[in-house]
């Protein structure tokens, strides 16, 4: 975040921008392989990630308070959805669905942005003029951009023939345990300090209700309430 705020008055900005870029490599990287297995060339994947980092760095504006990793993740998973999309959907879906879920995710990578999270349907719904049922029937479409069938057979120099259901890896959710943290990250950096440490010491730090009670002094029922209750707030905004 640093670098970025150095970015505007910077005489070597494109040196700069591009140590950024390179520092954040890694995760764009991971993103491509977060989608492989599903009829692209990896190499594609990664180039069309590493795009997609190329416009998060570029269009970032740290002044919003946002920080980088909540809106570069989305950015790069869109750019590599939009090229699934372009390559063909798995099945028919209507052009207005298509054309919707352009511009869904343009206001998406938007919106998470200028409000540093993922934002809600009922959000998308009001920047886009739309009702909530369009913009979930348009993520429902999303689902149609695998452009081979599971079950359709692929090249191999084998004797038996085999499927594209046999190449596809196990889903990483360490990778969606990372996404999921920057994208809280900004909604938990707002919490009172006592509400942060409750949480962080659960969820990161695996400590049961009694140990955090231990930890800060306070009854294992008070550690539940807080837990009830900022989970509740956090919902509310997600």
């Amino acid at each position: 975040m640093e670098m970025f705020h150095t970015l505007g008055g910077a005489v070597d900005v494109d040196r700069r921008r591009e140590a950024i870029f390179k520092r954040c490599l890694p995760l764009a990287d991971r993103i491509a392989r977060h989608y492989g297995g599903r009829g692209e060339d990896i190499e594609d994947l990664t180039q069309v990630a590493r795009l997609g980092l190329v416009k998060a760095v570029n269009r970032f504006d740290p002044t919003k308070g946002s920080h980088f990793v909540a809106f570069a993740v989305p950015t790069m998973m869109g750019e590599v959805r939009r090229h699934f999309r372009d390559h063909g959907w798995s099945m028919h879906v209507p052009r207005r669905l298509k054309d919707r879920h352009g511009h869904i995710t343009r206001a998406t990578m938007e919106l998470t942005q200028t409000l540093g999270r993922a934002p809600t349907a009922g959000q998308l719904a009001e920047l886009l003029d739309m009702t909530r049922e369009d913009i979930v029937d348009s993520m429902l479409a999303a689902e149609a951009y695998r452009v081979h069938s599971i079950d359709a057979p692929v090249s191999s120099g084998d004797s038996a023939p085999r499927m594209v259901s046999d190449t596809v890896g196990e889903i990483d959710f360490e990778f969606d345990r990372i996404t999921d943290k920057e994208t809280v990250r900004p909604l938990l950096a707002a919490l009172p300090e006592r509400e942060r440490t409750v949480l962080y010491l659960r969820f990161f730090e695996s400590m049961t209700q009694s140990q955090i009670a231990e930890r800060i002094g306070v009854s294992q029922m008070h550690v539940s309430r807080i837990l009830e209750k900022t989970l509740r707030e956090l919902r509310n905004q997600l």
